[in-house]
């Protein structure tokens, strides 16, 4: 039986977010991925990026079955832990980079700054954190498709919804995170590089 999810979304941003990926990690290292959802995105990355080693992580352990299998035949992944990023420690000792998908918008504001927080303190100097996601600009939607989507994910939790990217980078300041680049990509979404 295939235990493998799939998100449509995964599957359409995947290889846009890999070309940001390819160009802004480290040569080697290990990558821990925050919110590895159905696994899609970690397995498409670590089959990628052979010299890499990953770390999926995912706050809901039912989703790790899903992980397992996109990874099953992936000896640079290894197995997916439960990771809250509002409670510390993390479980994790170290990182050389993070990635993050859609997790911003479709969590309260202070998993943001718990996520800024945590990897300010994990990653080494010049580490990269890596976000993905639609975002405010200047206070304002970017499109209005991303207009609608806020009112969506806000009428199914008040507390989330789509940020300003400023925000989010004052939060990444005062952790001690740079915004290195804001890469546009499809679908009026936006790839966050900050370095430590």
């Amino acid at each position: 039986m295939d235990e493998r999810d799939t998100a449509p979304s995964a599957e359409r941003n995947k290889g846009p977010i890999l070309e940001v990926a390819r160009r802004v990690l480290p040569a080697r290292g290990l990558v821990l991925e925050i919110g590895s959802g159905t696994g899609q995105h970690v397995a498409h990355f670590a089959a990628a990026l052979p010299s890499l080693g990953f770390q999926p992580s995912e706050i809901d352990a039912a989703r790790h079955p899903s992980i397992r299998a996109w990874t099953r035949e992936l000896e640079n992944v290894r197995p997916p832990i439960e990771l809250d990023v509002t409670r510390l420690p993390w479980p994790v000792e170290a990182a050389d980079a993070i990635i993050c998908i859609n997790v911003i918008h479709i969590s309260p504001w202070r998993t943001t700054l718990a996520l800024m927080d945590g990897a300010g303190g994990l990653l080494p100097s010049g580490g990269v954190l890596v976000t993905y996601g639609p975002y405010r600009r200047g206070g304002r939607h970017t499109a209005p498709s991303n207009e609608e989507f806020d009112t969506s994910l806000k009428s199914r939790n008040p507390e989330w919804g789509v940020r300003d990217m400023e925000e989010v980078q004052a939060a990444a300041d005062r952790a001690g995170l740079r915004l290195d680049e804001a890469v546009a990509m499809p679908a009026n979404n936006f790839t966050l590089v900050f370095r430590r």
